[in-house]
Order: structure tokens, then C-alpha cells, then sequence
């Protein structure tokens, strides 16, 4: 009866997955027949917090997938900062509640107004980028945003419009109890600041003409005030000090109040927007056929396919292929090969590098997900502006994405994937 148990205890994080057993020896094994790209990470991976998730798929006459998972390292229990993959979260938080509303014309393309009423907050009531829309922000807008090129105020604007109780509430409700998004990100808010969310109005364009907009308003949000106090259940110090302005604190880091996103939770958050059938219903989100087919066109699609927003061919956000895609192509900005489409969600922030990604290959019929975090921060001192993301994270992601896209290349499969529902026209 004890050996029973402890099998189903290693089991577990592998049935969260849906997926059999893991190999905790396939990673290290793969990584260790290429010392010239690994060795180095190898050594110092418990200094870098490595940690990787690989999801293996297999599909059966029906095309019903099956997935199987590796790890190496994975520890809930050992802390990275999300940084932007909490945007993806937010998004589907987002679409959901507006399709929970329930307000007759109140849908992802209504225009979204957010004002102030609370020392901090900022204003929004023009988008200049949307130019499908009149100039005037929107959830939808918002949403590209992010899977484009990982905008922070549009993952504010979706965090205000959720507020920060709901937001982690309905997370919990899903299963997602070790996830926590408290903050804002880019900004300098306090906690209390983080606590209250921007009144926000949903206004619909009743008619245009001479350049005058009249809108009629569908529903008034008014401020959320959280009454919580979220943070780790321990306190998390990381690195040896910090640069506050121009003096150098000489202690660790503080992250205990920051966002938390565990690497199984992002891969099983991916898996629901990709494979919603494969996930239990409990775990779904409330989004319509049409608002997948939105989320995965915009997570795989190049900023420069996209019309609005539009990003310029300059290096800027947006600017190449391969922008927000470090796994394969994280090393280098030359053109995405046109057979291989990536859907993930990436973060970098404090030195922490993070890819969350489903990637498909058309012509072999190969797709696998992946997901990996890393930390440059070889002198331990935060917000000095020297992280090693050039010359350690993005060519281990490069790297690691490659070693696990050839291996897909020459193993065998029972059937190939109809990969159908993942084509899009990214001209339209």
C-alpha cells in the first residue's frame, strides 16, 4: 500500500499534465550529448533556477492528442519571476468575464474607456494604435497587444478591468491556487496603488461623422478595492543586493509581494487555450470558437503581419520575425522559417528569461510544447541594468528549443497530426 502511494505521489505532477509519467533523465540525457551549447548551463543550473517542461504529443486515429512529459528541475517551490507571461492569463480573464457579462452589444471590440480615482492612476481614453477602431481602446486591441509584442499598459488596462481579487479568485476557482497576479507591471506602484483598479467605462460608437464620435455607455465599472493581502507563504530573497536610484542596497531582493506563476501552471494554462477538449472543464475558460481562434492567431503571428496595431521595420518592439519568440529563434532576428509557427507567451524581467510555448512545424507534422525559464543575473545585483540575457538566456533558449524540435524531427509517430485547427490567414 505504501509503494502504491508513493508511485501515485511521483505520479501526480504528471496527471495534471493528462499526460503518463515523466522521464526526469530524458533532458539532462538530451542536453548532455551537446556540451558545446548545455555544458555550461549543466553545471550552474541550480544558480541559473533552471527549470524545463517538455510536453510530448501524440495523436491516435481520431486525431485526439495524448501527451506525455518530461522535466528537468521543476520545482514549484523554487521562485522566478513571471515577468509577462501573466499576460496570457489575463487576456483569457479578460474575454471571459466580458462573455459572463452578458450585456447585449457589450462584446471584445467595444470601446473601453478607463479613468482615475486614485493617486497614480492613469487615464485612457484614446488608442491611436487601433486603427480598425476609431483610435479608441479596446479589450480585443488590448488582447493583440500582448500576444504581439507583450505590451505592459495593455496588460494593465486588463488587470484594472478584472481587479486584482477577481483576477486571482477566479484563477483559484480554476485550479490555479499556486498562481498570484497582484501588480501592475513597468510602473512603480505601491501595493495599496496595486489593490484599487481604474473606473472603466464600455461605450458603444452610436455614429461617426465630421470626426465627431458619439458613444453610448454599455456598462460603468466602478473602482474594485481589494481588500486582500497577497504574498508567498514565505518570505523570497533572491541575489545578494539592489540598485535603489543610484545606492547599492546589499541585501537580497525581495519578491515575497511579486506575481507567481509556476511553470506547470503556465504550461497547463497554454494547454486550455490550445487543447481545451484535453483539460477538464472545471479548468476552462469561458471563451467563444471565435475568441480561440483570435487568441491563437494573435499568439503566432508576427508583429509585422499585423495591420493594427502596426509595428515599423526598425529595431523596435515588433521590429523582426522572430520578436517575443526565444525559444529557436531567441539568438538571432532573421526570418522565421514559414513551415514553423510558435504560440507562446514570453516574460523577461529582474534577469529572469521565460518561454511558454506550443510550437508546430506544418510540413513535418511535428508539434510539442515547451516551457523554460532561466535567470541571468550572474552578479546577483538587481536593477543594475547588467543581465545576461545576450550572452546566457536567449542562446540557451535558442538552443533548447532546436535540441527538442530535432528530436521531434527523427522520432517516430504512429500518425501524423492534423495540425488544421492551428492554420490561419495571416493576411486577413
Amino acid at each position: 500500500m505504501k509503494k502504491q502511494l508513493l508511485f501515485l505521489l511521483l505520479l501526480a505532477p504528471s496527471l495534471f499534465l493528462g499526460g503518463q509519467a515523466s522521464n526526469d533523465t530524458f533532458l539532462e540525457d538530451l542536453m548532455q550529448k551537446q556540451p558545446d551549447k548545455f555544458g555550461d548551463v549543466l553545471k550552474n543550473a541550480a544558480d541559473r533556477r533552471v527549470q524545463i517542461l517538455y510536453t510530448k504529443i501524440d495523436r491516435d486515429k481520431n486525431n485526439k492528442p495524448t501527451f506525455t512529459s518530461y522535466r528537468f528541475r521543476v520545482n514549484a517551490d523554487e521562485y522566478f519571476y513571471p515577468a509577462s507571461t501573466v499576460k496570457l492569463p489575463a487576456s483569457l480573464l479578460a474575454l471571459e468575464k466580458l462573455n459572463q457579462l452578458h450585456i447585449k452589444g457589450l462584446t471584445r471590440q467595444t470601446p473601453m474607456l478607463s479613468d482615475s480615482a486614485y493617486e497614480g492612476q492613469i487615464k485612457q481614453f484614446q488608442d491611436p494604435t487601433n486603427l480598425e477602431n476609431g483610435g479608441l481602446p479596446t479589450v480585443e486591441h488590448y488582447v493583440k497587444k500582448i500576444l504581439l509584442v507583450s505590451d505592459n499598459d495593455a496588460h494593465n488596462r486588463l488587470y484594472e478591468f478584472m481587479g486584482q481579487v477577481p483576477f486571482n479568485d477566479v484563477l483559484a476557482a480554476k485550479g490555479f491556487k499556486d498562481m498570484r497576479v497582484v501588480h501592475r507591471l513597468q510602473t512603480s506602484m505601491t501595493r495599496e496603488q496595486n489593490k484599487r483598479s481604474n473606473p472603466i467605462s464600455f461605450k458603444n460608437v452610436e455614429n461617426q461623422a465630421d470626426d465627431k464620435v458619439s458613444l453610448q455607455r454599455l456598462l460603468y465599472q466602478p473602482m474594485l478595492v481589494s481588500t486582500k493581502d497577497y504574498k508567498s507563504p514565505k518570505p523570497i530573497g533572491i541575489g545578494k543586493g539592489f540598485m535603489r536610484r543610484d545606492s547599492l542596497i546589499n541585501e537580497p531582493f525581495d519578491f515575497t509581494y511579486r506575481n507567481n506563476y509556476p511553470i506547470e501552471t503556465q504550461q497547463q494554462i497554454l494547454k486550455t487555450v490550445l487543447f481545451p477538449e484535453s483539460v477538464p472543464a472545471t479548468q476552462r475558460f469561458d471563451l467563444t470558437e471565435d475568441d480561440y481562434t483570435f487568441v491563437r492567431k494573435y499568439m503566432s503571428m508576427s508583429p509585422l503581419e499585423s495591420k493594427s496595431p502596426k509595428y515599423p521595420d526598425a529595431d523596435s518592439a515588433g521590429s523582426y520575425d522572430s520578436y517575443c519568440k526565444f525559444l529557436m529563434f531567441g539568438d538571432d532576428k532573421k526570418p522565421m522559417p514559414k513551415n514553423i509557427r510558435i504560440f507562446n507567451k514570453v516574460g523577461d524581467a529582474y534577469g529572469f528569461l521565460i518561454d511558454n510555448a506550443y510550437i508546430v512545424d506544418f510540413e513535418k507534422g511535428i508539434e510539442f510544447m515547451l516551457t523554460v525559464t532561466i535567470y541571468c543575473n550572474s552578479d546577483g545585483i538587481f536593477n543594475d541594468d547588467k543581465y545576461d540575457y545576450n550572452a546566457v538566456g536567449y542562446p540557451f533558449m535558442a538552443n533548447i528549443g532546436k535540441a527538442i524540435y530535432n528530436y521531434e524531427v527523427s522520432r517516430k509517430r504512429k500518425r501524423k497530426p492534423d495540425l488544421s485547427r492551428f492554420k490561419f490567414d495571416y493576411t486577413k
